[in-house]
């Protein structure tokens, strides 16, 4: 998972099907069927979408504060 998975995974935007939202239980059903390493992978893709991921800029930010106190 190192890689950005946002770089590996593509929309083929010259298809488009429309399909009823699945319930919560289905959902369920569904991702106990998956891998725990198909689960992660999901979660990671979503991490990535809702928060605007960019390798270029995920380090942390550094600071630097200058203190004075009393003398030694």
């Amino acid at each position: 998972m190192g890689m950005a998975l946002l770089d590996e995974v593509r929309m083929d935007r010259t298809r488009m099907t429309v399909v009823k939202t699945t319930s919560p239980a289905e959902g369920r059903e569904y991702w106990k069927t998956r891998t725990m390493e198909e689960r992660l992978a999901a979660l990671e893709l979503t991490r990535q979408v809702m928060n605007g991921y960019d390798p270029d800029t995920t380090r942390f930010q550094r600071v630097l504060e200058v203190t004075r106190g009393p003398r030694r």
